[in-house]
């Protein structure tokens, strides 16, 4: 079990993952020391946390799916009314991930255990939907749930381009998706 952070230690920390996400997005091939300029700390700083370039790298992909997984849990998906999670599941997602910049992340086998949690909790948010009749009881939940990170993907796109709320996009992902995986 790993011990807590300080709160000091837990902003530096944060500081240093926020900077090498915009930094990245910029330069994909940025160095730990422009990483540490952008968070306002020594390039000594940055190597006590993390070993490596991969270690950084590595840390801000679980930071990612950390946040991802907090939406889902935030959503309330056992125990809000089915609808309400999703749409505040989708809202959540939209928040979050509108304010990553680089996404060049590619699952690590470190990241297995928080997917896997993401995945079950994402199955279980749709059949949730499909039990309640909201989506027809046949439905491919795999499917279905690709078809939603592709509709997120594209709310993501139109908030970057038009600002609109989370809520509005989300009201739109949800309407559009279950429009298509209600069945006849």
């Amino acid at each position: 079990m790993t011990r807590p952070l300080r709160a000091d230690s837990e902003r530096t920390m944060r500081a240093i993952l926020d900077a090498a996400d915009r930094v990245l997005a910029r330069d994909p091939a940025a160095t730990l020391q422009q990483i540490a300029d952008e968070a306002g700390v020594a390039r000594t700083t940055v190597h006590r946390r993390f070993a490596s370039r991969e270690a950084l790298l590595e840390a801000l992909g679980q930071d990612m799916l950390e946040q991802m997984e907090a939406v889902i849990d935030d959503s309330r998906p056992e125990t809000a009314p089915p609808l309400v999670a999703l749409h505040e599941m989708s809202a959540g997602y939209i928040r979050v991930k509108s304010r990553w910049r680089f996404h060049d992340l590619g699952p690590t086998p470190a990241h297995g255990c928080v997917l896997a949690r993401i995945t079950a909790k994402n199955k279980a948010m749709f059949q949730r939907l499909a039990d309640a009749g909201i989506i027809a009881p046949d439905t491919d939940l795999d499917w279905a749930i690709r078809v939603y990170f592709a509709l997120l993907h594209e709310a993501i796109l139109r908030r970057a381009d038009t600002g609109a709320e989370p809520d509005v996009l989300a009201a739109l992902v949800t309407r559009t998706l279950l429009g298509g995986l209600r069945g006849t």
